[in-house]
Parts: C-alpha cells; sequence; structure tokens
C-alpha cells in the first residue's frame, strides 16, 4: 500500500459549494434506476461497477482539499455532484477522498501550462505558427494524447487551478464548483476523477488509504455544442473531437461516466449542473491504467 498524503493549502479547507447563478432546468437525461444485476458467478450484486478509464498524464497528488476549485478561471458555472456507493452492498461510501481535475474553457491544464495544447490563446510557446490548410495526410503526433493515455508527465509550473479533493458526506455525496471544461486535440470534453478510501482525514489532509476507483466523466454533445456557442469556448481554434469520435470513452453512456446535465437550453452560460453516481469496488485497488471491460455504472 502506498502512502498518499493531500496538503491544505494554509491549513484550511475552502468554503462549501453554493449554487450560484446556475439554472438546473431541461434536464437532457432522465433518470436511471439502481437495479439488481447477476454477475456471471451468478452472485447478485445491486450495481454494477463503474467503468475504470486511464489516469491520464496530467494527475497530480497532494492536491487542494477544497470545493470550489474555480481559482479565477473564465467559463460556464459548472456544479458537479457525485455519489459514491459501494457496488456491491449498494450503501454509500462515506468519507472517501475524491480527486477531480480538468481542462480550462481552452483547453490548458494547470501544472501543465508549457506542455498543454489549449486552443484561443495562440498555443504553448515553440508551436507551429502557421494554421494548417486541407486535410491532413501525414501520421499523427508522436506520444501520448493530452489527458489520455500514457504515463505520468512532471508538472511544469506551480498553479493549481481546475483541481481538488473533498470528501464524500454519510450519504456518498461530494459537490464540487468549477467551470465547463473545454477541449484540447484528440480528446472529447471530460473531467478525470480518483477515489480513495481507508485513508485518515487528518488537520493535513487525506493520509494512507489505496485508490479504488480511477476514471473520466463525460459530457453530452448537445452541451458541448451550446457551450462552443459561449465565450471563451468560442475563440477556441482547436478541432473538436466529438464523444462518439474518442478513444477513451467506454461508449456504454452513464456507466461509462457520461454525466446526467442539467441548464437553460436557451441560456447554458447561466450554469450547469452535472450529476452521477458511481458505482465502486472499495477493498479493490484501480489506481492507474487499468481499463478492464468493467462497465460502469447506471447512474442517477
Amino acid at each position: 500500500m502506498t502512502r498518499r498524503k493531500v496538503v491544505v493549502a494554509g491549513g484550511v479547507a475552502v468554503a462549501a459549494v453554493g449554487v450560484g447563478g446556475a439554472a438546473a432546468v431541461n434536464a437532457f437525461a432522465g433518470e436511471a434506476t439502481a437495479g439488481t444485476t447477476t454477475t456471471a458467478s451468478g452472485a447478485e450484486t445491486c450495481y454494477t461497477l463503474t467503468s475504470e478509464t486511464t489516469e491520464g498524464p496530467y494527475y497530480i497528488d497532494a492536491d487542494k482539499i477544497r470545493q470550489d476549485i474555480t481559482e479565477d478561471q473564465e467559463g460556464i458555472p459548472l456544479t458537479l455532484t457525485l455519489k459514491v456507493i459501494d457496488a456491491e452492498t449498494c450503501k454509500p461510501v462515506r468519507n472517501a477522498a475524491v480527486d477531480v481535475w480538468h481542462c480550462s474553457a481552452l483547453g490548458v491544464y494547470s501544472g501543465y501550462e508549457a506542455m498543454s495544447n489549449g486552443g484561443g490563446g495562440g498555443g504553448p510557446s515553440g508551436g507551429p505558427t502557421d494554421v494548417p490548410t486541407g486535410t491532413p495526410t501525414g501520421e499523427p503526433p508522436s506520444g501520448p494524447p493530452p489527458g489520455g493515455g500514457g504515463g505520468h508527465a512532471e508538472p511544469t509550473d506551480d498553479k493549481r487551478y481546475l483541481r481538488g479533493t473533498w470528501k464524500t458526506d454519510r450519504h456518498g455525496h461530494v459537490t464540487f464548483r468549477t467551470v465547463f471544461p473545454g477541449w484540447y486535440q484528440g480528446r472529447c470534453v471530460h473531467i478525470h476523477v480518483k477515489v480513495h478510501v481507508d485513508g485518515t482525514w487528518t488537520d493535513a489532509g487525506y493520509e494512507g488509504g489505496h485508490t479504488c476507483h480511477t476514471g473520466q466523466l463525460f459530457f453530452s454533445e448537445k452541451s458541448v455544442l451550446a457551450s462552443a456557442e459561449v465565450a471563451p469556448y468560442s475563440t477556441s481554434t482547436v478541432t473538436r473531437t466529438t464523444l462518439d469520435e474518442d478513444t477513451i470513452y467506454p461508449g456504454n453512456g452513464h456507466e461509462g461516466g457520461l454525466l446526467y446535465l442539467a441548464y437553460d437550453k436557451r441560456h447554458i452560460a447561466r450554469g450547469v449542473h452535472g450529476r452521477l453516481t458511481m458505482g465502486v469496488a472499495p477493498d479493490e485497488t484501480h489506481d492507474s491504467t487499468d481499463t478492464g471491460p468493467s462497465p460502469s455504472a447506471t447512474s442517477s
């Protein structure tokens, strides 16, 4: 078991999330009820395990203990509520440490600004300055796509916006306040998530335990298309990868991390609410790149 410790900036946790101006209407997806399923061995489980996906190269341990991870980032307000349950018993997983991290509205990851290929801001220094035309005919760029597969990359700066850790309550719920993510080359719009259990919460943060879930959360095409009409998303110059084109998304809907979303379709800039129930196996360890076929939760 590896030791994990998250340090609280200044020793004080940030205040709880507020709803802000986000409007919670016109949900795209209906409710789904978690039912009993039968495994190949004949054993009954009350919920389907949430799909494990790759951690990606831009994870930073020792993140900030906070619910509002927005900092000074521009974008559509997003309130993200996750419920973590034991897939076998359906009981909430209490006091788990949940990490979330994602790129900015223009596709840039904090801690890795020099390596990100976000759009709208001219791109990272040292990149090409000309604008390609026509259909590419050469080989795709080598190396892992940002936020996708591949090994871990060491941070290039000390910024930590759009990253945070918070603990689940007695009902297994955790809520973050952030902004709707943007997109970057090779990936659809997504949020990374980890769930840590069996550790100890101290004045300094979260220590010990193990990671029982590593996954990604995804957004419907309708919501992304709507966000693309709003600044600063509308200024992005990066060709967007759709949900169906993405190589990481398992393609199994809410079971694969597709969020339930609610917002005013005519005024998405006012805010979006996203939610999902994640069924995990608390006794197992899924801490990095294991992407085995464990279809995810029918989430509510």
